[in-house]
């Protein structure tokens, strides 16, 4: 592997001298062994997504990781282009605890900017860094089919079933699709929208389509790029590592609350489902997959069986 095979920014930089550099080869060259011709589900977001710098140092990474023989697999998001979109088009967007609430006419929106603008921007980056990226969406194949989420509001006095319209959770995940294109070479970049036993579209949630998929291809890694550093402690720190039974642990004594716990619960049924760990990672960090995959103590919080 040649120097040019690493992102710019980790090699080129002035502060480096030669012997640094040499070094830095030198120390990833383990890890590079461990996950040679292994499958990385890689859940693309927030503002990793958004930060123009972040989304080419992105790009440059997952072309890295194909170069060095890892089989990326990227699942994006894309909730705030979504709703750029309804609003140029003046469609109201409701949220129920955090879930946008999809009528017909938002489905078919949404489904062209997830699979349409956003899936080709996202396989572009990777392209234009040197891999050859093809943009695909669950309903490709038949990758993701998905069922009508039946979602349960809690407030402090009840709860009750609210119908998000056509909000979907997989069903079933058929990785042919994604085998063919690794097989040929390729790097998939999946949008998040499945199909109904009747055809019908439904949105899904970008991690939990990731995690389904990670389990279906029982990848050695689901990284899960996200705003924060990972699962933190009661003191604010890093958590490095949690087994199955510890993330269970802390969610029942209201130490993991909040938006954290579909993200961590996620983790684990793609755990439970066939994939080797699951880490929550800042996207925020320039090049956090490879800090991540490649060096000894990664940013994130690892969760295991």
């Amino acid at each position: 592997m040649s120097e040019k095979s690493l992102p710019e920014e980790l090699l080129a930089a002035e502060c480096l001298t030669e012997q640094q550099k040499a070094a830095v080869l030198a120390g990833a060259l383990p890890y590079l062994r461990r996950y040679a011709g292994d499958t990385i589900v890689v859940k693309y977001g927030g503002h990793a997504m958004v930060r123009d710098n972040l989304a080419a140092t992105f790009g440059r990474d997952i072309s890295l990781l194909k170069l060095v023989g890892v089989n990326p697999i990227v699942v994006h998001g894309g909730g705030p282009q979504i709703s750029a979109v309804l609003q140029k088009l003046n469609i109201q967007s409701q949220f129920i605890d955090g879930l946008r609430v999809t009528d017909q006419s938002m489905i078919e929106v949404i489904e062209m900017v997830l699979s349409g603008t956003v899936n080709k921007q996202v396989a572009d980056l990777i392209n234009r860094a040197g891999a050859l990226a093809v943009g695909i969406s669950g309903r490709d194949g038949k990758l993701i089919q998905a069922r009508k989420l039946e979602h349960v509001s809690q407030s402090e006095d009840e709860s009750k079933t609210v119908d998000l319209g056509f909000v979907g959770t997989p069903e079933t995940v058929d990785p042919r699709v994604l085998y063919a294109l690794l097989g040929a070479g390729l790097i998939p970049v999946v949008a998040p929208v499945g199909a109904g036993d009747n055809g019908e579209i439904y949105n899904i949630n970008a991690d939990t389509a990731a995690g389904a998929i990670a389990g279906a291809v029982r990848a050695s890694r689901l990284l899960m790029l996200t705003d924060v550093p990972g699962v933190l402690d009661e003191n604010g720190k890093r958590i490095e590592e949690l087994t199955a039974d510890e993330v269970r642990w802390r969610i029942k004594k209201g130490l993991i609350t909040g938006g954290m716990i579909p993200k961590v619960e996620t983790c684990l049924k793609a755990v439970q489902a066939g994939a080797k760990a699951a880490v929550i990672l800042d996207g925020r960090v320039p090049h956090t997959c490879l800090l991540e995959l490649f060096t000894h103590a990664g940013p994130g919080t690892l969760i295991k069986g």
